[in-house]
């Protein structure tokens, strides 16, 4: 069987009244700090009972708390009447236009402007602000540069990797081609073939081709008799 529905009212039995208080204090308690910690909030709980003893939880301080509720409440209550928004507003605008012009006037200082009315303090801090500035700066300037050098190292052991492998690939192609022509020539007309003048056309191999040789069939000719050209007639 499921707990019954408990009606909420006040509860005449003063020894109930309290055990129900007790208990339900510290449930109330407890999950006001379980609160506080799973979802990073201040939380703060203030508990008079009916005998007037005070308990109390806060996640931070109950002190500072309550002055940030006070504040959160007057600001509250000034935004809903109209008129102490605008005046809140314009508090505000105020306050960003006196941060604008501190701004503005630091900004001139460290370009070395309007510096008549400044004493010896104000300009050693202004210039041991600008040597920290100069400092920074050029420790990333030095970083910068750096990292561009270790780029430009494993590029160029990239490179001589490559140009490592292409070289291998032209020697072994250089062996074929030898290969190749002893083949063709045999192991002693290779020295041969290479002195036969060859036609350069296009780009050059590095090893010469011997000249194709042109054969050509001639008409073959006329026997000449000695014969006479009438020939001899016979009765």
């Amino acid at each position: 069987m499921g707990r019954g529905k408990i009606v909420i009212r006040r509860i005449d039995n003063s020894t109930s009244r309290q055990v129900t208080f007790s208990k339900r204090r510290n449930g109330l308690l407890k999950k006001a700090k379980e609160l506080s910690i799973l979802c990073d909030a201040q939380v703060g709980l203030i508990i008079f009972s009916s005998t007037g003893k005070l308990y109390d939880f806060a996640s931070t301080g109950m002190k500072s708390l309550i002055e940030r509720y006070n504040k959160a409440k007057e600001e509250h209550s000034q935004l809903l009447n109209p008129t102490s928004e605008i005046k809140f507003w314009q508090r505000e605008a105020e306050s960003l236009r006196r941060q604008l012009q501190y701004l503005q006037e630091s900004y001139r200082k460290l370009l070395g402007e309007e510096l008549s009315g400044l004493s010896i303090v104000d300009l050693q801090n202004l210039e041991n602000q600008l040597e920290m500035s100069l400092k920074s700066v050029r420790m990333k300037k030095e970083q910068v540069l750096t990292d561009e050098i270790k780029e430009l190292n494993q590029k160029g052991n990239l490179m001589h990797q490559e140009n490592i492998e292409l070289y291998k690939k032209v020697n072994l192609v250089s062996q074929e081609n030898s290969g190749l022509q002893i083949k063709v020539y045999g192991p002693g007309g290779t020295n041969t073939a290479n002195r036969i003048p060859h036609i350069t056309c296009g780009i050059s191999h590095g090893y010469d081709l011997p000249v194709p040789i042109s054969l050509q069939l001639s008409q073959p000719q006329i026997e000449k008799n000695d014969a006479p050209a009438n020939g001899v007639k016979l009765g």
